[in-house]
Order: C-alpha cells, then structure tokens, then sequence
C-alpha cells in the first residue's frame, strides 16, 4: 500500500509516498481504508521535532513511527477479535495518534472513531476531528456557558474555526479576530462579532471578554490581559508557549483574578461523537481551503508551514487498492 514515510526530522521535503506493508488490524482494532486524511499544525511539529522536547515523545535521534497523519476518514474493510461496533462496510471517521497519512491504517475500535455522518463527504470528515478536539477540551477549561462572552484569536484556522462554531453551541457570545479576507467565512460559522487585526486592535478597544482564546499561539496573556474580565480565563493551544504558559499558569492560580491555562487536548470517542451530532444537526461544518492528492504531500505541507491557511488541508487517496 502507499504511504507517507519519512526517516530523520527536517524540513518538508524528507516526506516522501512508498509502497510499504498493508497492516492487519489485532484485537480491538479496525482496518480502515482511507480516502481522506490531513496535513495539520502538531504534524509538521513531529516531523520538524519542533520544539525539541517533542522528541522525547517521537523519538530522540529518529522518529519512532514513520508514518505521518492523525485525521482520517474512509470504510471499514476487516475487523479484529472483540469488535462490535464496527462492520465491514461502515463509513468512518476519527483521529489516531500517528499513520493515516497512508491507504490503510488500524484504529482501536474503541479510540477516537466513529460512524460518518451521511451529510458530509469523506474529505469534510476528515477535516474536523482535531482541531473540533483541540478546541473542544479548551472551551471546556474555559467554563462557556448561555452568555459567555468569548474572543477567538485566529478564527479562521483548523482550531479557530472549530472554536466559533463549537463556543456558538455552548451559546456563548463569539468575537472572531482574523483578517480582512476572511470576516466573511467566519461570520458564516456564527461569529456575532469580526474584528480585523490588520485595522484594530482589540486590546485597544475597551471590550472585555470572559474568555480570551488564542487558537494560534500568536498572542500572549501580556498583551490581551487588559481584555479579560475579573475572574475571567486566557486560553493558549501552540507547543511553542509551553516553556511559558506552565509557569504563568500555575502562579495565576494563586496570583491576581485573571486565569491562564494550557488545556491538553483528549482525543475521545465522546468528543469525536458530540462533533458529529453537531454535523448531522447542521451546527457544524468543515472549513477546507485546499485539496491535494496523496503524492503532493510535501507541497500540502509547505503550504501548511506558511501559517496562512484558512481552516484545514486535505490530502485524498484514489481508493485503489495496493
């Protein structure tokens, strides 16, 4: 079967798409063949080893799993011992840890897999798992409720655009920051209020919010302090703030009345089903800005790296069998 593999860290052009061997799935497990998967920001940081302690986790000298990809969507085409929740034949769609970069792949039948919802097409399903997870566990930590007021930093990204719709079903009161040319897409996702930081500043505007987000890691508790309520949270998602945010978070704690956490994403089966009933409701959408064939995952990450992308990028494979 083909596959992204890569066999040292470095920049995008140590990926390359190889015939490597088909898995069978053990027990527990599903196999699952895949017609879309995804290029996000925690794959190219594992395969860059940025920051470096992610090596301690993938590998120290070399990446302990050659094959790149957590999103996926496609059909269930074998079954291991003491699964019941799947058959072969199911349309699915979910997150695994590493390897859906690739025609086939096992998933725990119990992980972070679920049926596909039947309103969407294999490549939207595979683009909302993780950012949907990642900004699920973050609202979460956030405590949105009726009313909540909330500011998303960067919400025309994978997290942000998760984040608008995911904080509008909470019902919380949404102000989206993101550019001029993209106002349009992220006030069609439910955003009551755009602000354009290429014109304002919002933390020159005298607004406070109950929760500051920042679903880019581009910002910081210093410069937003001012616009968050008593009592009220900032909230970062990068890996590049870790060195950081741990300490701030721990001395907010005790300290002042304005709160920093780093929430860990969980990527659940609970989480990847609470998506989907949004889906299958209409109160959720993928946002998918471009589409690329297996073969040109260098260029699709290249493309990521550059930070400009508007939600997520997809990678699809033909569904021939190798």
């Amino acid at each position: 079967m083909r596959a992204v593999v890569f066999d040292r860290y470095g920049p995008p052009e140590v990926l390359r798409v190889e015939e490597i061997e088909r898995p069978a799935p053990k027990e527990g497990e599903v196999l699952v063949k895949v017609h879309a998967t995804t290029v996000n920001r925690s794959d190219c940081g594992f395969r860059g080893a940025e920051p470096f302690f992610t090596r301690f986790f993938t590998g120290l000298l070399r990446p302990k799993h050659r094959t790149p990809g957590m999103e996926l969507a496609g059909e269930v085409v074998a079954v291991g011992g003491g699964v019941n929740e799947f058959t072969v034949g199911d349309e699915v769609f979910g997150l695994k840890g590493t390897g859906a970069n690739a025609e086939y792949v096992c998933v725990r039948a119990g992980g972070a897999l679920a049926h596909k919802p039947a309103n969407v097409t294999f490549e939207e399903a595979a683009a909302v798992s993780d950012g949907a997870c990642i900004a699920l566990a973050c609202l979460q930590r956030g405590d949105l409720r009726e009313g909540s007021r909330i500011l998303i930093y960067g919400a025309s990204g994978s997290i942000g655009t998760a984040a608008v719709q995911l904080a509008k079903s909470f019902g919380a009161h949404v102000t989206a920051v993101c550019d001029t040319a993209r106002m349009e897409l992220v006030q069609s996702l439910g955003a009551d209020e755009v602000v354009d930081y290429t014109k304002e500043d919002f933390t020159r505007n005298c607004e406070t919010y109950d929760v500051v987000f920042d679903a880019v890691g581009k910002h910081s508790f210093r410069r937003s302090r001012g616009s968050i309520k008593d009592g009220g949270i900032f909230l970062e998602t990068d890996l590049g703030f870790m060195w950081h945010v741990p300490p701030l978070a721990l001395a907010t704690r005790w300290i002042g009345d304005k709160k920093v956490t780093l929430p860990i994403p969980r990527y659940t089966k609970e989480d990847v089903l609470y998506v989907k009933r949004l889906i299958e409701a209409g109160n959720y959408r993928a946002v998918i800005d471009r589409t690329y064939p297996l073969e040109d995952v260098v260029e699709a990450t290249r493309y990521v790296e550059t930070g400009q992308k508007t939600g997520n990028v997809v990678l699809t494979l033909n569904g021939v069998a190798r």
